[in-house]
């Protein structure tokens, strides 16, 4: 209560001009805080009462509590446990309690930071060229920003590599690293969907984060906005397919920044967005006599229709597994290569697809690519009992891949460069829906590849890429 008798709520500050700073400078108990067991990466709500509203962080033990004033968990923590400093989650102040000053003092500065990491302009166009390591707090382990692992809650790996995928991705790390970015983009009242947008940025922050606490990051927050408004389609307590999960999460994003059907309508857009053009035709049914087929190829209906399609990916299809092996090939993966799968963009391939009731041959003509090319290679396919996957190895260079062969003439003209450069490759191991995910990706600043599975990061070479059973391929566009 100040000297006017109106009484401050735990949220509300007195102002700076009504009170003596000077008892804030010192606080006897800022050696009691332990850096090592501070977490920031879990859902922020209270530990007891499990509420989201005014909730502080214990600095000596980590926990969550919600409140500072008499009687609240976090008062009543610190007088049971003698634990006196707390930093309150939204306004990133620091409090003493029971005696509830607020600590103003620099060399919270770094707590401060791994709450909420932020980076200038001109940071961020240093992280594709700064090469130095960053120490973790306990200073034996040294990590590199945007190379830390992904913990897996328990199924979740399907998520973690898209995630980490993504994090590679220049134009939407940049975007996402300053929330001044995003944070002024306006959604219908009642529409909270944008929380997945804050939840990725903070994720990006915390993966690119140069002065963190520790080795790796936990996606919890992002994991728990993901299951809210996908309505539970994606959960990290079972496992999940990684290209659903992009499809659904980049169109997700894409939404929530009030995207249209507009190549510039979002940064998502800008990155992913390609067009193509699909070339249909109806095939008449094969056991009809020929007279009868000619006579049905003079309809409108069998007539080539055209239909212009926005691509976020490309779905490539692996050729089909030899039925029967002898003893001689039992143990020989079949190979192909990536050029022969991507033949089916060249305008001239056609594919049959088949319906309930009728048959049509469809051919694909890329018009438009964009600066980052998805690549999905569809491995698994689903009959009535069961999933079958295709081990089918691809064989891809890393560098210097060319897409301007599948474009026309007059579609490569409109291109200032058709070559790419490969980014991030995710893989697949194991049987079909029991299996796990890992990803390799290139850290620009040393040219070095790196193996991620979940909290696992290790240097890889090269050549080692391309022997797995690649899933999902994220390319570069060369300028």
């Amino acid at each position: 209560m100040n000297a006017n008798g109106r009484q401050y709520s735990d949220d509300e500050e007195e102002p700076s001009s009504k009170k003596s700073r000077t008892e804030f400078l010192l606080c006897p108990y800022l050696d009691t805080i332990n850096r090592q067991v501070l977490d920031f990466d879990f859902e922020k709500l209270c530990s007891i009462s499990l509420s989201r509203i005014n909730v502080y962080a214990c600095l000596v033990c980590g926990k969550y509590f919600q409140g500072r004033g008499t009687n609240t968990h976090a008062y009543t923590h610190s007088i049971a446990e003698s634990h006196h400093v707390f930093l309150n989650l939204h306004t990133l102040k620091f409090y003493c309690l029971p005696d509830n000053y607020e600590i103003i003092d620099s060399s919270l500065d770094d707590i401060k930071y791994v709450l909420n990491p932020t980076f200038t302009e001109e940071q961020i166009l240093m992280l594709d060229t700064n090469d130095k390591l960053s120490r973790a707090i306990d200073g034996s382990s040294f990590y590199r920003p945007g190379i830390v692992g992904l913990n897996n809650i328990k199924a979740n790996d399907y998520c973690n590599v898209i995630l980490q995928a993504l994090s590679h991705v220049t134009p939407i790390r940049n975007f996402y690293l300053r929330e001044e970015n995003y944070m002024k983009v306006k959604r219908p009242p009642g529409d909270s969907s944008f929380l997945l947008v804050q939840r990725f940025g903070e994720l990006m922050r915390k993966l690119w984060n140069p002065r963190n606490f520790k080795t790796h990051v936990s996606p919890h927050e992002m994991l728990q906005a993901v299951v809210l408004w996908s309505h539970k389609r994606f959960q990290f307590t079972s496992q999940g397919d990684p290209i659903d999960f992009l499809s659904w999460f980049l169109n997700a994003l894409h939404r929530a920044l009030n995207g249209t059907k507009k190549a510039d309508s979002s940064i998502i857009h800008k990155t992913f967005l390609g067009h193509m053009r699909i070339h249909t035709r109806k095939i008449p049914p094969v056991d009809l006599e020929e007279k009868e087929k000619y006579r049905l190829l003079q309809l409108s209906e069998y007539a080539v229709s055209v239909t212009e399609s926005p691509f976020l990916y490309l779905t490539c299809d692996l050729p089909p597994p030899p039925l029967f092996k002898d003893e001689i090939l039992e143990n020989i993966i079949p190979q192909v290569s990536l050029s022969s799968i991507l033949e089916k963009f060249n305008n001239q391939t056609e594919k049959e697809y088949k319906t309930y009731k009728d048959n049509f041959l469809k051919r694909f003509e890329i018009t438009q690519l964009p600066p980052y090319l998805i690549i999905y290679i569809k491995r698994f396919t689903k009959n009535t009992f069961f999933t079958e996957k295709n081990r089918t190895i691809v064989n891809f260079p890393i560098k210097n891949i060319d897409f301007g062969e599948y474009l026309s003439n007059e579609v490569k003209a409109r291109h200032s460069s058709t070559t790419y450069d490969l980014i991030a490759n995710i893989i697949h191991d194991g049987e079909p829906e029991k299996g796990t995910y890992r990803m390799h990706v290139l850290h620009k600043a040393t040219g070095q590849w790196f193996e991620m599975q979940d909290l696992h990061v290790t240097e890889i070479l090269p050549q080692m890429i391309t022997l797995s059973e690649a899933y999902i391929q994220v390319y570069e566009l060369k300028m």
